[in-house]
């Protein structure tokens, strides 16, 4: 868990105890839930935006204009 080898192993089940009494303990699983559907929204978008990008483009500003005739 790499939060906890930033804050190290104490400070992390302060912060635990603080979020389960601010939060209280049924709502600590429904924020989990809504965290872990807003990172799959997110991927989602990331993943549409790169096969988007990876598409080639059929704008009709970059197409060339037809040669006049003469």
């Amino acid at each position: 868990m790499f939060l906890a080898e930033i804050l190290g192993p104490d400070l992390l089940v302060v912060v635990i105890v603080v979020a389960v009494l601010v939060f209280g303990g049924s709502a600590i699983p429904k924020l989990a839930r809504n965290l872990g559907s807003a990172k799959a929204e997110f991927e989602k978008g990331v993943k549409e935006a790169k096969g988007a990008a990876a598409a080639p483009a059929t704008d009709a500003s970059e197409t060339k204009p037809d040669e006049p005739a003469s």
